[in-house]
């Protein structure tokens, strides 16, 4: 597979979970690049989770992303962030970037690409590439055509695709311009997640 070889961060397998045991699993597993994505949590609540899962990251490859909770990020002290479009839009960018805090950014369409890229992202994520079952979503899915026009547009920053992606459309996808994708549903909701992820982290091995 195509594994793109252009961008240390994000690592091209990225998966998106959203609990403490997983981080620690895709951890043990050598997985690079993993996001911890809590929904609804309070600030003490955030703080704990983000605090107890880079304790688990602490002295190993993998670099933990946290989703949206950024104040929690940086008095836990986290390297990565990443946010929506609406967590963006009620974020202290300057205390982001004081903190030393990588950030991505989720976008879904042209308004959402202008408003990311003005904040100068380390990242930007696209998606839904296909529909997808987690969430109900208020954009149709993108197809695999747009990563191609989103790459040409956003030239050296690295492109993460996300949305109902399986590991036999990667090499599709990377070949169509993304530098990453991300993974949810494929990992957490597959029968043998610790095989699937040694497949995607096989595939990287012999692209490298």
């Amino acid at each position: 597979m195509p594994y793109p070889d252009r961008y240390a961060y994000p690592d091209p397998f990225y998966p998106v979970v959203d609990s403490v045991a997983w981080v620690e699993r895709l951890t043990r597993l050598g997985v690079g690049t993993i996001q911890l994505r809590a929904k609804d949590l309070n600030d003490a609540e955030a703080l704990q989770i983000v605090t107890d899962a880079l304790a688990v990251t602490k002295g190993t490859p993998t670099k933990l992303v946290v989703n949206d909770y950024w104040r929690a990020a940086i008095v836990a002290g986290a390297e990565h962030l990443h946010l929506g479009q609406e967590d963006l839009a009620d974020a202290d960018l300057a205390e982001i970037r004081n903190a030393k805090l990588t950030l991505g950014i989720s976008t879904h369409d042209d308004e959402e690409l202008a408003t990311a890229l003005k904040a100068e992202p380390d990242y930007v994520a696209l998606g839904p590439i296909f529909p997808t079952t987690l969430k109900s979503m208020r954009f149709a899915p993108q197809g695999i055509p747009k990563i191609t026009e989103w790459k040409q547009r956003i030239g050296n920053i690295p492109l993460v695709a996300i949305g109902g992606i399986k590991f036999e459309q990667a090499a599709e996808i990377f070949a169509a311009g993304a530098d990453s994708i991300a993974v949810v549903s494929d990992i957490t909701q597959n029968a043998d997640p610790d095989a699937r992820v040694r497949q995607w982290l096989g595939a990287s091995a012999k692209a490298a």
